[in-house]
């Protein structure tokens, strides 16, 4: 049974270590005791003093930065849950979310979005690029796919898509959170240099977006919450949506819409039907 002042985190920067293979380092195999990459060699590739590392490993070298703990975390090829083991254990939080450029999502997660028949779900960055979405969404919230794949951000359909705008029962208010949100989850993600572009591109063609971002509001993103869209075919819809972390990607949040009441249900089905009978069958 572990005791209080174990050393889990030298005990875990050891075990990472000595997993390692130095020749796919390029580093001789020759003269070796044990296995893995030598202390000094995972100093050498974090930049950080080997004696300082030894220490930190035996557990005497004081508290570690978010900084050096992020190049240890590159030094020795961590995967991203293994590098928020690293945080918890050497500072006691995850790490800070990094902005990543869009990628795309996993064949698998594809899958997750279109097992929900009747909800619409997205999978969007930090920076409220769409990189994900199923038939539902497009039927239900916008056809992200008419847009280039650079462009499909929520804030440019937001301002800049009449058909998006007509949907919001009430659009300035909806607009006013999207902004809110949108700068709050940028610049917690670190990402403001990446979006000065998007966001000059909107000053200039939306004075309202100018506006609203001039206000220099911040929101959090409700997890769970209720909104409602007007749909040109379906009337009112009433969606309860639930916001999700991807594992694994703390950069993406995967954001479901189910239809709130039993009224709601039916006008989606109806809705999904008409738009494909075979699929809907």
């Amino acid at each position: 049974m572990p005791v209080a002042d174990e050393n889990l985190l030298g005990s875990y920067l050891k075990a990472r270590r000595t997993r390692l293979d130095p020749a796919a380092f390029g580093l001789p195999m020759t003269r070796r005791r044990t296995p893995g990459l030598r202390r000094e060699e995972v100093a050498h590739r974090a930049n950080v003093s080997a004696t300082w590392y030894t220490w930190l490993e035996q557990g005497r070298g004081g508290a570690a930065s978010a900084d050096v703990l992020d190049r240890i975390a590159k030094a020795l090829v961590l995967t991203e849950v293994e590098r928020e083991h690293l945080f918890l254990l050497g500072l006691g939080r995850p790490p800070d979310v990094h902005y990543r450029p869009p990628q795309g999502v996993s064949p698998q997660l594809q899958r997750v979005l279109d097992s929900f028949p009747l909800a619409a779900a997205t999978v969007r960055t930090s920076t409220w690029d769409i990189v994900a979405w199923n038939r539902a969404a497009t039927i239900i919230l916008h056809d992200y796919s008419k847009m280039p794949p650079g462009q499909r951000n929520v804030l440019r359909a937001m301002f800049l898509d009449q058909q998006m705008r007509e949907t919001q029962p009430d659009w300035l208010r909806s607009a006013r959170y999207v902004v809110a949100a949108f700068r709050a989850d940028v610049a917690r993600s670190g990402a403001a240099a990446m979006v000065q572009a998007l966001v000059d591109e909107l000053g200039r063609v939306s004075p309202e977006f100018a506006m609203i971002w001039a206000e220099n509001d911040v929101r959090s993103t409700y997890t769970e919450a209720v909104k409602s869209i007007r749909h040109p075919h379906a009337g009112v819809l009433k969606l309860e949506y639930s916001s999700f972390v991807v594992d694994g990607r703390p950069d993406l949040e995967m954001v479901v819409y189910n239809p709130a009441t039993a009224e709601d249900i039916e006008r989606v089905r109806l809705l999904l039907a008409a738009a494909d009978p075979k699929a809907a069958a």
